[in-house]
C-alpha cells in the first residue's frame, strides 16, 4: 500500500506490534510527533504517554513509560521502557510504575529532583489521558 511504512513496538519483556501504518503518533520528550512514510531520519527519546499507530485496519493505542523511537523514510522502531496496550488492564502497572516514581522523585535531590518531578508528573498525565 501507497505512503506507509512498517511500525514495530517492542519493550523488553515482548513484542507488541509489528504492522504496516500510515502514520505514529510519539510522545516524544521534546513534545508529540507523528512519522509518516518518507519522514526525515530521526532518533528521539520518549516519555510517558500514549503511543498512536493509525492504518488501514484502524488505530491501536500503547501506553508507554520512556524509550526511544527510531524513525526512518521506511519505518518506524520504538524501543519502549515499559509498553502496554492502552486499556484498564495497563491501568494497574502502570499505577505501579507511578508510585514507584513518586518514591524516587521523593528522595531525590538537585537536578534530579527537577526530572524525577518531570517523570511523575507525565505519568499523572498518561493515566488521565488513558480514561
Amino acid at each position: 500500500m501507497a505512503n506507509t511504512l512498517q511500525f514495530d513496538l517492542v519493550s523488553p519483556e515482548r513484542s507488541l506490534a509489528s504492522l504496516e501504518v500510515t502514520e505514529v503518533q510519539i510522545p516524544a520528550a521534546d513534545g508529540d510527533m507523528t512519522a509518516m512514510a518518507d519522514h526525515a531520519p530521526t532518533i528521539t527519546t520518549l516519555r510517558p504517554g500514549i503511543l498512536t499507530a493509525v492504518g488501514p485496519s484502524g488505530r491501536e493505542s500503547f501506553a508507554v513509560t520512556g524509550g526511544f523511537a527510531e524513525i526512518s523514510a521506511e519505518g518506524t522502531t520504538v524501543l519502549a521502557e515499559r509498553a502496554y496496550p492502552a486499556g484498564a488492564d495497563a491501568r494497574a502497572a502502570l499505577e505501579e510504575h507511578l508510585e514507584a516514581a513518586r518514591a524516587k522523585a521523593s528522595e531525590a535531590q538537585g537536578e534530579h529532583k527537577d526530572v524525577a518531578e518531570k517523570l511523575v508528573d507525565d505519568m499523572v498525565k498518561l493515566l488521565a489521558d488513558m480514561v
